[in-house]
């Protein structure tokens, strides 16, 4: 009971003071007000309560009205923002009346507001309290002795109104505005910054303040006002917490190049390396202590991650010089073994380096990441017409050196069909069929079929062709290969494994 009499004997002291008074949630909705507001503003409770209070003082008319609004908006933010009190010295609030007539006036009201916030168990600010004082009166009477003569004002009254009171006040208030506004650009200018910073306090390191860029390195967690051992305790096993602490305990700074750092940066998601470029300078105040540490620096992950990915694909191209050398020169050999006449040395040593180019080209176009079976037999049998060439099977993507070598297979094969088989002068064709048996390990069956050509048989000794199509098979795929020499035309089987990813 006496907690319900002093709630009472509050909100009866809160009506019955003759200041005016309201109170703003934190959406700056009228949450209530004492009986002088409602006396000077000439409203009820029920027009006010629940509307927005710039909705009902907008400024006015006139040319300042829109200044007007604009500073008492201002001295809300503030509140909420620093949850610190404000003070606006000197406020033109343009009250509408209605006249005699029923016609909407305007009166200049001036008042010198106080803005409190008003903050719940957790410290956040839930409403404010505006207390003010009608200075209209002093407005006025400053104007009317701005007209008198020298001698007919009292010099404590010129003190008090003239040059006095009232005009520091506004000196002040403008003053406010000007570091106000310069603040705002600051902090604009902080929160743009595109390299990372944030602000540390003390031995505990609590982040006071830090910029967009920081926030989307950290994946925008909340860590204004916490340790930052709490704040991001992702980072307690790197060491830089240690670090901090030295930098407060000698005050000398840290610079870290391309440091790896292991963050959360999104919730529940495993931590994600990033490289920073970064110094750490130490705080100090008036006595020379140091009482933070300020951090900045740039992620330069994608710069690294860039260098790692040219370094790889130099060595990549490295290793595929050399193996495409070594093709070459053996190519070269084993043709020249084949061929004593140096012209047809020079046409059948062309054609099988043609070949390996088709391949590498088709591998250009997809930065090397593979070639697909169907494009690869295309381009080897190209010359010989679509109209004698059936290829039937899945679509199968192929490793670039698996690539490469069913590349000269089929070089070949179209080669030796078009010298003695069924791609010679005729009505020849060739069939081409394969299958992937998807089992524990993916293998790949190819099937070379020629119909319609002359008769063959199995030649007396194994050319280069043949000697170049078991090696790849058997040597650089790992499979078997079988070639049929028969009356009603050549075919080869080859088998090979296939990676589960190819298929």
């Amino acid at each position: 009971m006496r907690i319900l009499a002093k709630t009472i004997d509050l909100v009866a002291a809160f009506d019955a003071s003759p200041n005016p008074y309201m109170l703003l949630d934190s959406d700056l909705r009228y949450a209530g007000m004492n009986q002088a507001y409602l006396d000077v503003t000439g409203m009820t409770r029920d027009e006010l309560i629940g509307r927005p209070v710039l909705e009902v003082f907008n400024g006015g008319p006139g040319e300042d009205g829109p200044e007007n609004a604009r500073q008492l908006l201002a001295s809300f933010e503030k509140v909420l923002t620093t949850g610190a009190p404000d003070n606006l010295a000197v406020l033109r609030y343009a009250l509408s009346r209605k006249d005699a007539d029923g016609e909407t006036v305007y009166e200049d009201r001036y008042w010198s507001c106080t803005h409190t916030p008003i903050k719940n168990d957790g410290g956040r600010v839930t409403h404010i309290l505006q207390h003010t004082s009608d200075i209209t009166e002093l407005v006025r009477l400053r104007g009317q002795m701005k007209g008198l003569r020298p001698e007919g004002r009292s010099t404590a009254l010129d003190s008090l109104v003239g040059g006095g009171v009232l005009r520091r006040a506004l000196t002040v208030q403008a003053d406010n505005r000007r570091l106000e506004t310069e603040r705002r650009q600051l902090l604009d200018m902080f929160m743009q910054t595109p390299g990372f910073v944030a602000i540390l306090n003390g031995p505990d390191h609590i982040v006071q303040m830090h910029n967009g860029a920081y926030g989307q390195l950290i994946g925008h967690r909340d860590v204004v006002g916490k340790p930052l051992r709490e704040a991001l305790p992702d980072l307690g096993h790197q060491g830089y917490f240690d670090l901090l602490d030295d930098i407060l305990a000698t005050g000398e700074p840290l610079i870290g190049h391309e440091r790896a750092v292991e963050l959360q940066r999104a919730q529940n998601a495993p931590l994600e390396t990033r490289y920073l470029n970064f110094t750490c300078h130490p705080i100090r105040d008036e006595a020379e202590n140091n009482v933070g540490v300020i951090i900045q620096g740039y992620d330069v992950t994608d710069t690294i991650l860039a260098a790692e990915r040219q370094k790889l694909m130099i060595d990549e191209l490295n290793h595929r010089v050399k193996n495409t050398l070594a093709t070459v020169q053996s190519i070269a050999m084993q043709t020249a073994r084949s061929h004593e006449d140096p012209r047809s040395f020079a046409e059948t040593f062309q054609s099988r380096i043609l070949a390996l180019s088709h391949t590498h080209d088709l591998l250009t176009r997809s930065h090397w990441e593979g070639a697909d079976l169907r494009a690869v037999m295309e381009h080897e049998t190209a010359a010989h017409g679509p109209h004698r060439m059936s290829l039937n099977g899945p679509h199968v993507a192929l490793h670039p050196a698996t690539a490469v070598s069913l590349g000269m297979i089929f070089h070949e094969l179209a080669t030796n069909a078009a010298k003695y088989g069924a791609l010679s002068p005729g009505d020849g064709r060739v069939m081409v069929s394969w299958s992937v048996k998807d089992d524990a390990a993916p293998s790949l069956h190819i099937l070379w079929q020629e119909v319609g050509g002359p008769a063959v048989v199995a030649p007396e000794r194994r050319g280069f062709g043949s000697r170049l199509i078991e090696r790849n098979v058997r040597h650089d795929l790992g499979g078997q290969v079988q070639l049929h020499y028969r009356d009603d035309g050549f075919s080869a089987e080859i088998t090979m494994p296939l990676q589960k990813d190819a298929a």
